[in-house]
């Protein structure tokens, strides 16, 4: 049952908080619906609360950021899509086990050169296989919900393989973008993104930043 008593003035009140706290109009504008949509399931005109607004909001991030995560069948739809729009789609991958500045970066970087940025990531078991069966430290669900929790990142895809060639072939992206570490002639996938006549850009890594560095110093300070 709902009471739509007050929703509107919620509605405004909540706009108006913020816009007035620097909010972008489209961002207050959804902050503002979530608001009355609690409001509704009251009786009454009644106030919403603080913590009720947050858990609110919590509840639509993570729907949100659940979005993001698809297979990779769900996200060749979804790029065709994009394409259709006029997207201009980049793609890059990594394993991503400890997310750092060096990989935020990186993945900022390769956003400002398309329109959608889709992260494919190793899979745990291909964790293991590249880097040894200690690792992954991070889960590949943990580690896809914290790429997807990032304002830069458009999609995320998990893949069991080695390589993501096979991902790169199914998604066609515009753009393949990896960290300077790697030589255009050892970045996997350059050849077939550039047989579209797609571009390959390598991405200057952060100096001092890096999962194996961190778990150095994990280690040395644990001793």
């Amino acid at each position: 049952m709902f009471d739509v008593s007050g929703a509107g003035d919620t509605v405004i009140a909540t706009l108006a908080a913020g816009l007035a706290s620097g909010m972008a109009p489209i961002d207050a504008i959804e902050l503002a619906n979530l608001a009355a949509g609690v409001v509704v399931g009251k009786v009454g005109t009644a106030p919403i609360l603080q913590h009720e607004l947050i858990a609110e909001l919590s509840v639509e991030l993570q729907t949100h950021f659940g979005d993001k995560i698809l297979t990779r069948e769900a996200l060749a739809a979804r790029a065709r899509a994009w394409r259709a729009n006029g997207d201009h789609i980049v793609f890059t991958n990594g394993c991503f086990d400890l997310l750092h500045v060096g990989h935020v970066t990186l993945l900022e970087e390769a956003r400002r050169l398309g329109t959608r940025l889709i992260v494919a990531i190793n899979s745990d078991k291909s964790v293991s296989k590249l880097k040894g069966e200690s690792r992954p430290l991070v889960g590949e669900k943990e580690r896809a919900k914290l790429l997807a929790a990032l304002a830069s990142v458009d999609a995320v895809t998990i893949f069991d393989e080695s390589t993501p060639l096979e991902c790169i072939k199914a998604l066609q992206p515009d753009v393949l973008v990896k960290g300077g570490d790697y030589s255009e002639e050892t970045i996997v996938g350059a050849a077939e993104v550039k047989s579209w006549n797609g571009r390959v850009v390598i991405v200057p890594t952060v100096p001092g930043f890096s999962t194996t560095s961190l778990i150095s110093k994990m280690t040395t300070s644990g001793k």
